[in-house]
């Protein structure tokens, strides 16, 4: 027979209508660090997502899946066991996975393949080519997305709450269909993609098995939180398009499969806009600003911030510089494009042979144009988020032209730290043009010819309309933080749940 006061803690627990956050990624919120005594420090990671949940866990339990990505997270792991720990407000339990198969999970399947179809990077008639490899690297991330479904049913076992899981992008498409099997519908789950949702045509890349399983994988999702309206309106018709039984009859936001009404929502992600000012107004960033005053000189400052990576069209940037100093002699000597690049995923070999094109643009164009005590691109490679935000707080113009992003939110950073009244030159195929286009300049990021123009307008906008533009785009941006962001989504989950979908 239950203890009376056992009695009494499950009713309270039974009470309790704040639901459990369960948020699902590749990548945890801390990295760990272990001494040579055996214990152990954490870092916490700089995203948003980290920020939003720091925040999110003030009113709710948030308990956080990861993979165990270093040799010091794997021991991290090992030490705590199965039970999730508390670190900084929130509750971590970190998977090991087997390394060859996280390799192939990753390395070979989720970066490039999908990262690559996802921003309709593929050059289609040499690649890619599905290969023996390929299939094996599927059969990696189904068991990869299968433990961390597992793990997660094993958290919530038991759980007196409503329960909320936010698998996050891409990695973890399947998640959704292999914790539905194991805990049926007791549970909310409510993926984000973080990156572009490509229309139809994209995804006959994969083979129907790869790509029909995807699809039903998220389908078994009570909604799917996307960047754009856009977004969500691709994946409808990609769902619509390839599964015979999915049928929208007539929504654009939803889809019916399987018995299953599934919501297409746009949750626009945003910044930490206090942590950006506050970041601004240090004395490292400050030290940082002088410095780069003090090379500029009079000169003006054309500025991209960028990771290395071909979705970010770093390259047709250069190039419309360099069209803007050969159409606009008067540029010359006159501005200073900077770029600071983060190298990303370097152990691909499409990223690698990026980079290597990048050098080899700006080399070219600083041979031809460069004067004695003046060389027309500088490239800063390395993360610094510190001497990226002291030159975000000085620009003239800011480029941000991808090809595909799913938000960028560079040009939200951008508008916040600037303190010059910079305008932003912004690509309609960035996440961010459906929130700030009116108050930037939009460009096709394909339109070098038209990006040179861009460049000029702003360099040479009078300065009550600078103003004017920088001043919009910033309440733009701080009537939308990261916090609401995801309060939105555990919102709509909490009133979906009480309607009964």
């Amino acid at each position: 027979m239950q203890a009376p006061a056992q009695d009494m803690a499950d009713a309270e627990e039974s009470s309790n209508n704040n639901p459990l956050i369960v948020i699902v990624s590749n990548r945890g919120p801390f990295s760990f660090t272990q001494s040579e005594d055996g214990t152990f420090s954490s870092k916490r990671g700089e995203g948003g997502l980290v920020t939003a949940l720091s925040a999110l866990a003030q009113k709710h339990e948030v308990i956080w899946v990861a993979n165990a990505l270093s040799p010091d997270d794997r021991a991290w792991a090992d030490a705590q066991g199965d039970t999730p720990q508390p670190v900084e407000g929130i509750r971590l339990n970190l998977i090991t996975p087997d390394e060859e198969h996280y390799d192939r999970f990753y390395n070979v399947f989720s970066n490039p393949l999908l990262w690559f179809i996802h921003h309709e990077l593929w050059e289609i008639p040499r690649q890619p080519s599905i290969t023996e490899e390929t299939w094996k690297a599927w059969r990696s991330y189904e068991i990869i997305n299968q433990a961390f479904a597992e793990t997660i049913a094993d958290i919530i076992k038991g759980a007196n709450r409503p329960v909320i899981v936010f698998p996050q992008d891409y990695h973890l498409y399947l998640v959704p269909d292999y914790l539905r099997e194991l805990v049926g519908e007791s549970v909310q789950i409510q993926p984000f993609i973080h990156i572009p949702w490509p229309g139809p045509d994209a995804w006959r890349i994969l083979p129907k098995g790869m790509r029909n399983r995807i699809l039903t994988g998220l389908l078994a999702s009570n909604r799917i939180g996307f960047q754009t309206e856009k977004d969500a309106f691709n994946f409808i018709q990609t769902c619509r398009f390839y599964l015979d039984s999915a049928h929208t009859y007539g929504s654009r936001s939803s889809i019916e499969y399987d018995g299953r009404r599934v919501e297409a929502k746009a949750y626009p992600i945003s910044i930490d806009v206090d942590k950006v000012r506050a970041i601004a107004g240090d004395e490292t960033t400050r030290t940082l600003r002088s410095q780069f005053r003090q090379q500029l000189g009079e000169r003006k400052l054309l500025l991209r911030v960028d990771r290395v990576e071909p979705s970010k069209n770093i390259i047709r940037g250069f190039q419309a510089f360099r069209w803007l100093l050969e159409s606009y002699p008067e540029y010359r000597g006159k501005v200073q494009m900077l770029a600071l690049l983060v190298p990303s995923r370097m152990e691909v070999d499409q990223y690698q042979d990026y980079l290597k094109d990048i050098m080899a643009e700006v080399a070219m164009i600083n041979a031809e144009y460069s004067e004695a005590l003046w060389e027309p691109v500088r490239v800063i490679l390395g993360g610094n988020y510190h001497r990226a935000i002291a030159a975000m707080s000085i620009y003239d113009a800011l480029l941000v032209n991808p090809v595909a992003d799913g938000m960028n939110l560079v040009a939200k950073e951008g508008a916040i730290a600037n303190e010059n009244e910079g305008v932003i030159i912004l690509s309609e195929y960035a996440g961010a043009y459906a929130e700030m286009h009116e108050c930037a300049l939009a460009i096709s990021p394909f339109d070098i010819y038209g990006t040179a123009e861009a460049m000029n307008e702003a360099l040479t906008m009078p300065r009550d309309e600078r103003a004017k533009r920088a001043s919009a785009l910033r309440e733009i941006v701080e009537a939308n933080g990261v916090r609401n962001w995801f309060y939105q989504q555990v919102e709509d989950a909490q009133s979906a749940k009480k309607e009964g979908f």
